[in-house]
């Protein structure tokens, strides 16, 4: 499902992303909030996308790749996903390639996916998770209205804040 802002393109990935995935998915300055593991190799980001395409077919996640409307490469991603059992909740998880921050790039992508979640999902809460030391995960989420959930613990990663929003 392809999702367009005025500068943007919100695409399905593909095994054609295999460089760009590998690229987002090895960056450190990307990962270097996030706990996983990280791509190494073509192998691992086609793994990583034949996972996404299967999770996305099954309806267990949304994914989409993030592109400037004039351009075929993906500087980032975004997704809906873990989605609670009656469908009414949902985690969003983002990233963006280094020298795309601070243009609004992803303030727009994420304006684009909380109005699909809401308006077409017909979700009633979106969660973030992100790093108490990354200000501008922190920041993105403050400008969109999340509200971070004091007290609330994301099990085994300790260091996250979690952040909500109400439809």
């Amino acid at each position: 499902m392809k999702l367009e802002t005025e500068r943007l393109v919100l695409k399905s990935i593909d095994e054609s992303h295999v460089d760009d995935i590998l690229k987002i998915r090895s960056n450190e300055i990307t990962n270097q909030f996030v706990k996983r593991i990280q791509l190494k190799t073509n192998y691992d980001a086609l793994d990583f996308i034949l996972t996404i395409k299967k999770r996305v077919e099954n309806k267990e996640t949304f994914y989409w790749g993030i592109s400037l409307k004039n351009q075929t490469n993906l500087i980032g991603t975004i997704c809906l996903y873990r989605f609670s059992v009656d469908r009414t909740e949902a985690e969003i998880g983002y990233e963006l390639l280094p020298d795309y921050h601070r243009q609004g790039i992803m303030s727009e992508t994420l304006t684009t996916v909380l109005n699909f979640g809401f308006n077409e999902l017909y979700l009633n809460e979106i969660l973030a998770f992100t790093s108490k030391f990354n200000e501008n995960s922190k920041s993105l989420l403050l400008k969109h209205q999340f509200i971070l959930e004091e007290g609330r613990v994301d099990e085994g990663f300790p260091e996250n804040l979690v952040f909500s929003l109400k439809k």
